[in-house]
């Protein structure tokens, strides 16, 4: 049973040895051990296993003052101290210790869960009815006796028995302190060891996450060659349909019927489509591997975008939907790639078509705006150290089917479908938005959506001006 109690002991101290000065505070020892000598009158010293002091409630008796003023007598002192404190007694146990002056010593062992943790030493003090030894007188000769009768009168007079029951009294009443002090120990150290486990298996997750991490990363870098392998393989025959059903449609091999002109056409428009597809694979991938290299300069954005509503003016009319331009006068430029913004916005304003029902519409506002970013520090404090540039913003209003708002931020995933089901109403590949936010990323800019209350969505997209900070 013991070696059950010590192993759980080990445990629970975490393989270290409890040590005295571990379980109890120096200053309540301190307190204790001057308790004990107001109380009794007797000196009291507290002394660790290692022999350190821990606790000195003592008073240097006027004999041992006396005979420590001659060299034998101060020779006999010390070889008293090293004897007291070389005694090791059993766990509650008590030694006893005759001085050379006749005075007394007990020492008791303080020990705890069965381990010796330090000493207690009560001492000097005379038998009541004791003398001082005979040897003493020759420890400083010349000393006055009746001086040394009364310096041995005034240590501390208590019997074997009273003294021994003064010393377990002490003892039992350090138990009290102990089992409080270990108990606290055991609390602080469980909770150590509860915080060290959960500290481990977090450590263990964050280590699996990341291998897992490191293989998706791995995993969408190879997805993202295959894509533009595969797309740019593809380019080359499908450009080659393409031109042939064109030269077919305008009767350079012989005319055709009117039957043969319709499935020409449409093979003609489905390779148009399946074209439009494959350039928006690889426009994804070179985006994704920083391979797409943008042609920046000072852009005027309002005659772009109304190139974009004019190009798509046909399609709107086909559809009966209405698409306009609104702007602002005086606009100042923006710093970007005119080509990559008007796919941007091409994009975009297709959607809006897509899922905008007859009789709707679809409108371009242009203003000014300001751009603020606060970088990856957004939202602790550091707002104070955001930067705001002149922008441009152009908001993509249309009266179509809108976007729920669990899915304004998963939209913007490549080939993320609100509508994934294999009955969908509308056709796509889920390209456009993520093309969309990675252009505007490479602009430095911002693209965002809107509720456009009571029906429909606002893309906002804000675009920045030449590199100038607003103060």
């Amino acid at each position: 049973m013991a070696a059950s109690t010590g192993t759980v002991l080990d445990e629970l101290t975490m393989g270290r040895a409890v040590e005295l000065e571990s379980l109890v505070d120096r200053s309540a020892l301190r307190e204790m051990a001057e308790s004990a000598r107001d109380l009794f009158g007797i000196s009291l010293r507290i002394f660790s296993e290692s022999g350190a002091l821990l606790a000195d409630a003592s008073q240097r008796p006027r004999l041992y003052a006396l005979l420590d003023e001659q060299k034998a007598g101060q020779a006999a002192l010390s070889a008293v101290v090293s004897a007291v404190k070389g005694l090791e007694p059993e766990p509650e146990t008590e030694l006893d210790y005759v001085c050379v002056t006749g005075a007394r010593y007990l020492v008791r062992a303080i020990s705890y869960d069965g381990r010796r943790l330090g000493r207690l030493i009560l001492g000097p003090f005379r038998d009541p009815v004791a003398a001082p030894s005979a040897g003493v007188a020759a420890l400083a000769p010349g000393l006055d006796p009746a001086r040394l009768a009364e310096a041995w009168a005034e240590l501390p007079a208590v019997a074997e028995d009273p003294a021994r029951q003064i010393v377990r009294h002490l003892s039992l009443s350090l138990d009290l302190i102990l089992f409080s002090g270990h108990k606290a120990l055991l609390t602080s150290n469980m909770h150590l060891m509860s915080v060290q486990e959960s500290y481990r298996e977090l450590s263990d997750k964050n280590t699996k996450l990341q291998h897992a991490f490191d293989r998706l990363k791995e995993l969408d870098r190879l997805k993202s060659n295959f894509l533009g392998t595969v797309s740019h393989e593809l380019r080359t025959p499908l450009t080659s349909i393409i031109g042939y059903s064109e030269m077919l449609r305008e009767g350079i091999a012989g005319e055709l019927s009117p039957e043969q002109k319709e499935f020409v056409q449409t093979i003609h428009e489905k390779g148009e489509q399946l074209l439009g597809l494959i350039k928006g694979l690889l426009d994804l991938s070179k985006l994704e591997s920083g391979t797409m290299s943008l042609r920046k300069s000072e852009l005027d954005v309002v005659p772009l975008i109304q190139d974009v509503a004019q190009t798509l003016a046909p399609a709107a009319r086909k559809k009966a939907v209405e698409i306009s331009v609104e702007s602002e006068p005086g606009l100042p430029s923006v710093w970007g790639d005119a080509e990559r913004l008007r796919q941007v916005f091409l994009n975009l304003c297709e959607n809006a078509l897509k899922f905008t029902p007859a009789e709707g519409s679809v409108r371009l506002a242009i203003r000014a705006a300001v751009l603020e970013r606060r970088g990856d520090d957004e939202g602790r404090g550091l707002v104070l150290f955001s930067s705001k540039r002149p922008a441009i913003e152009v908001r993509v209003i249309d009266s179509g089917i809108g976007v729920p708002d669990a899915e304004k931020e998963r939209v913007f995933d490549a080939f993320y479908q609100v509508d994934g089901s294999a009955t969908r109403e509308h056709e796509g590949t889920g390209l456009g938005l993520s093309i969309v936010r990675r252009l505007i990323d490479a602009h430095d800019g911002t693209v965002r959506v809107e509720d456009n209350v009571p029906r429909g969505a606002i893309f906002v997209v804000t675009i920045p001006c030449r590199r100038t900070t607003i103060a």
